[in-house]
């Protein structure tokens, strides 16, 4: 069985061809357009933003998709070059909100505060679902953060290395070296086995 937070496999041409169609929509200003993209990389480009900043990491992607919104007619390229573009975009929030709370305390708020509202979806799929999501993630972040972000950029984004190569600033081949690494650390987790892996 597939674990439910790896991105959708890159050879999968049928939605490749209609992320692209999207992506040139989105760009003359369909609002349908922009949902297909942000629905296609959302969920990833989220799991990946929870490594870096934590729990802030919805606020952060909010932040990358107005860039996103406000840059995209200038955008040229692909699928996979929209994918690794916007990752950019985020990596590049998440880098300057952690600068941020350097220079900044976090304020805790009440919890009472919070608006109680149900969720749109099946209550316990998600609670299992988020379990395993976020015991892997876990486990990811325990990773040195090069490797992290490799395997972070690699398997659950979904990039190429060369594409991962420019949203870290490295070569591809790095990368690859970084994320075979990591992916190798995590298979050394897991043989301990649940109660020493996360």
């Amino acid at each position: 069985m597939r674990p439910s937070w790896r991105a959708r496999s890159t050879t999968d041409s049928g939605s490749e061809s209609e992320l692209a169609s999207a992506i040139a929509q989105a760009r003359r200003g369909n609002e349908n357009a922009f949902r297909v993209l942000y629905r296609s990389v959302q969920p990833a480009l989220l799991r990946y933003l929870r490594v870096l900043v934590g729990q802030d990491a919805e606020d952060v992607a909010s932040e990358a998709w107005l860039q996103i919104a406000r840059d995209l007619p200038a955008f040229r390229g692909d699928a996979d070059g929209f994918r690794g573009w916007a990752t950019t975009v985020a990596r590049n929030r998440a880098m300057d909100h952690l600068r941020g709370q350097q220079r900044r305390p976090v304020q805790a708020g009440q919890i009472e505060e919070l608006a109680e509202r149900p969720g749109p979806g099946d209550t316990a799929a998600s609670a299992v679902d988020s379990l395993a999501t976020d015991a892997a993630l876990a486990m990811i972040a325990k990773l040195p953060r090069d490797q992290a972000e490799a395997v972070l950029l690699r398997v659950v984004v979904g990039l190429d290395a060369k594409a991962a190569g420019k949203v870290l600033g490295k070569r591809p081949g790095a990368v690859r070296t970084s994320a075979h690494r990591g992916l190798r650390a995590l298979a050394e987790l897991l043989e301990k086995g649940p109660d020493q892996a996360v």
